[in-house]
């Protein structure tokens, strides 16, 4: 799910000698890097962006605006570019934040456009204007303007662009009047933005040094491998020096096969945790991730006594924080290519692979199924070329034991920990890789904060299964109780969801479903779920009843 801003030739839309509008300006520049798909919820300070809307572009609606941030994101991580974004004024916005706070956090690129009242009114606090709208999206945006002329809209827009683009890529936020669409204005000229930077040489040789003295090194991978497209290279510097290979705390994509015999597992967002898991290796390399992310409050050492920690990372503010160590800032595959262009090290012993997980057994008579036996049926009857988007938080543990991603670029879930991404990301990914299947493994509270991205699935009859694991509860907020001081087997209120049905759910969208209760049918429902999607037909559920 990677890949670079692809290169389009110009495509004029006016004639030479014609005067230019903003709309026409806006619209020239986004088919020139490509943001041909424009992700919308309609609003009337929008609509004049829309006139003569131009054939070869594709307006994909969505029915509420975090389901409209979420296919966004889901697309602009599957092909490698900006997407674009068109949202109303403050209601549209605020509705879209938990979506824009994840697409912060899962570092994506999107150029998000929102719809202001027209400029002559503003002045009067006119119905559904966004006041003070450029403060409206911050902090989780990386740059944010409303331009001070109608002139100044594509401009602004270029700029839009190569800020979300440029390492560590990002969301951002421009805010146009609704009478500046028809201004005139002139052509955005040609230009190229460098959008990635190389780590600095005499860094990444410290790293090495310390990596080649070091006698049980360890890796720690994050998200920002697989966005460089750079796991390759990783897995073969973990070979190179016989490191094991863990995963980072909170990590939205597969940057590491997981059916590697140097795949270690995955880190907790726990400090004491992380040093105990960590605590056999003398160096610890963490590659794009921060070094380390929490969930809980701790105590003690960041990493085992007598660890040297390097981290290659690429956004300077992570690496302003970290603990100790050495930090490089800069591109992932590119600091990887340079440490291996130096000298190999001395030969390593391979550490001993990993241990491997019993199976799952089925319920006894009368129970309903594991999760980890439903996980462990979806990973033996499902094409592991394919593409998993999850969120379903309290099944990811037993999910990264039963369900392994063997394959970079085929695994997508959220950095942020907000809910409501996962149903509109598997549609943005769908859209974005026309053909391939996609999983949509999403737990029965998630799926109810953008159930309306079952909807446009069907409306553009894409391939996705989605994969309800319905426990009848949150979960994650229950099993997570203790850490904050509850007793064992002490109600924890507002979290029992009882009642929800959601093949009907999906019935009423247009998408098909099955619910199973029963084991021994799991394996031929998903098999026949998976075999029914394809292009022609669109999307399928299967509700599955676990403990």
């Amino acid at each position: 799910m990677t890949g670079s801003a692809p290169q389009h030739k110009p495509a004029h839309t006016k004639e030479r000698g014609t005067q230019w509008s903003v709309r026409d300006a806006v619209i020239d520049f986004a088919r020139r890097v490509g943001m041909t798909s424009i992700f919308a919820n309609p609003g009337s300070t929008e609509l004049p962006m829309f006139r003569d809307f131009p054939a070869d572009f594709r307006y994909v609606l969505g029915l509420q605006e975090a389901v409209v941030v979420g296919m966004a994101d889901g697309y602009a991580q599957a092909t490698g570019n900006a997407a674009l974004v068109n949202l109303h004024s403050a209601a549209g916005v605020g509705n879209a934040m938990g979506n824009i706070f994840t697409a912060f956090r899962n570092r994506t690129p999107l150029v998000v456009t929102a719809g202001q009242q027209a400029r002559s009114i503003l002045p009067f606090d006119p119905f559904l204007a966004a006041t003070q709208a450029t403060e409206l999206p911050k902090p989780y945006v990386k740059w944010s303007i409303e331009p001070a002329r109608a002139q100044d809209v594509p401009l602004a827009i270029a700029r839009a662009y190569a800020i979300a683009m440029q390492e560590p890529r990002g969301p951002v936020f421009v805010s146009i009047p609704a009478d500046d669409w028809d201004q005139p204005a002139e052509r955005v000229a040609e230009r190229e933005v460098a959008h990635v930077m190389r780590p600095d040489p005499a860094l990444l040789e410290r790293i090495g040094a310390v990596l080649d003295a070091c006698e049980r090194p360890a890796f720690v991978v994050g998200g920002a491998v697989d966005r460089a497209d750079a796991a390759a290279e990783v897995v073969r510097l973990a070979e190179r020096h016989a490191a094991r290979v863990y995963v980072a705390p909170m990590t939205g994509r597969c940057s590491f096969p997981e059916t590697h015999r140097l795949f270690a597992g995955f880190l907790p967002a726990m400090r004491e945790r992380i040093v105990e898991m960590l605590g056999a290796h003398d160096a610890i390399f963490v590659i794009g991730a921060p070094a380390f992310t929490y969930h809980v409050e701790g105590s003690g050492p960041h990493v085992p006594p007598g660890a040297r920690l390097c981290q290659l990372i690429d956004d300077p503010g992570v690496a302003a924080w970290t603990p100790q160590g050495i930090a490089a800032v800069g591109n992932m595959r590119l600091g990887v290519q340079d440490l291996l262009a130096r000298a190999a090290p001395k030969a390593r012993e391979l550490p001993a692979p990993r241990a491997v997980a019993p199976r799952a057994l089925p319920p006894a008579q009368g129970e309903r199924m594991s999760v980890a036996f439903a996980l462990q049926t979806l990973a033996e009857v499902r094409d592991p070329e394919g593409i998993v988007v999850e969120e379903a938080p309290s099944s990811r543990p037993v999910m990264q034991t039963y369900l392994p991603i063997a394959r970079a670029g085929t695994f997508l879930t959220m950095d942020s920990g907000g809910l409501g991404y996962g149903m509109p990301a598997a549609v943005g990914v769908a859209l974005a890789r026309p053909g391939e299947r996609v999983i949509a493994l999403i737990g029965d509270g998630s799926s109810m904060y953008s159930i309306q991205a079952i909807w446009s699935a069907v409306q553009m009859r894409l391939p996705i299964t989605f994969v309800i694991l319905n426990n009848t509860r949150y979960a994650a907020l229950q099993d997570f109780a203790p850490v904050f001081g509850f007793a064992p087997n002490e109600t924890v209120q507002g979290t029992d969801l009882p009642g929800l049905d959601f093949v009907t759910i999906a019935a009423g969208m247009g998408c098909p479903g099955v619910r199973v209760s029963e084991a021994a049918e799991l394996a031929g429902v998903l098999r026949r779920a998976l075999n029914a999607v394809d292009v022609k037909s669109g999307p399928t559920l299967v509700e599955a009843i676990v403990a």
